[in-house]
């Protein structure tokens, strides 16, 4: 099911006009998920629209996300599906944490 949501989700994102969509898998490099999708939204209105819509399409899929957070301030918001976790960002943000750089650092480092 994981790979389907994952089509899905990345699918809401695009059609609501995220930018910059990275799906990175984390199967063996954590336990609590098995991928990370991270999106840029170019404001605190849109950031909280994409999180809002991912987590809405996930509801209308029969799966109630754990956990949405973040959407008071719109800088940063993260919806937790289970096996995959949503973070919905602004361009400053997601430049300051870099979390591709973080889950895509090889097991050798």
């Amino acid at each position: 099911m994981s790979k389907q949501l994952l089509k899905k989700v990345t699918d809401v994102l695009e059609e609501k006009k995220g930018q910059d969509i990275e799906a990175i898998s984390v199967k063996g490099k954590c336990s609590f998920a098995d991928y990370m999708v991270v999106v840029t939204g170019g404001s605190s209105r849109q950031v909280k629209s994409l999180a809002n819509e991912v987590a809405m399409m996930s509801k209308k899929e029969g799966l109630i996300p754990l956990g949405v957070e973040g959407l008071d301030v719109g800088e940063w918001a993260l919806v937790d599906l289970g096996d995959i976790v949503v973070h919905v960002m602004q361009a400053k943000v997601r430049d300051q944490y870099q979390l591709e750089k973080l889950w895509t650092i090889g097991p050798d480092i």
